[in-house]
């Protein structure tokens, strides 16, 4: 499930992880607002044996992991400047309740991007955190 105006990702690669088919899946996400800008996530995908084991058909676990990296000349467009930033990519991970986002803040101070890729379960919190940085040095992006 995407975000309205959010990024649209690509897979780019599986790795099987066991014999029950679960899987790490690493998709290609372009920031919709900053052209040069491509972030990998990576999270796991729980095969059919293992939710037979399990007996939860309908919940992924949410652990992620993100890498950021200027991937092009880097032109940002109007974003959020707020502490608060603003969501680039959100992907379910239940029916209903849990779903893995990526949300983009700006530090000024720094002139630097940061991606942050997180757990979202409606029912309890997480601290399932990732984070990465693209900074704006020596880029006609530099935002003043």
């Amino acid at each position: 499930m995407t975000l309205p105006h959010a990024a649209l990702s690509e897979e780019v690669g599986e790795i099987g992880v066991d014999w029950s088919g679960n899987d790490i899946v690493i998709e290609a996400i372009s920031d919709p607002d900053v052209a040069g800008v491509t972030c990998h996530i990576a999270y796991f995908d729980r095969g059919v044996i293992d939710r037979l084991a399990n007996g939860n058909w309908f919940e992924d676990p949410s652990n992620s992991s993100i890498a950021c990296r200027q991937t092009g000349p880097v032109t940002v467009g109007d974003i959020d400047r707020s502490k608060d930033g603003e969501n680039v990519f959100s992907a379910s991970r239940s029916i209903i309740f849990k779903s893995i986002r990526v949300k983009r803040i700006f530090d000024e101070s720094n002139n630097t991007l940061i991606y942050v890729a997180h757990a979202r379960d409606i029912a309890r919190g997480s601290a399932k955190v990732s984070i990465s940085t693209v900074p704006l040095y020596d880029t006609d992006s530099a935002l003043n």
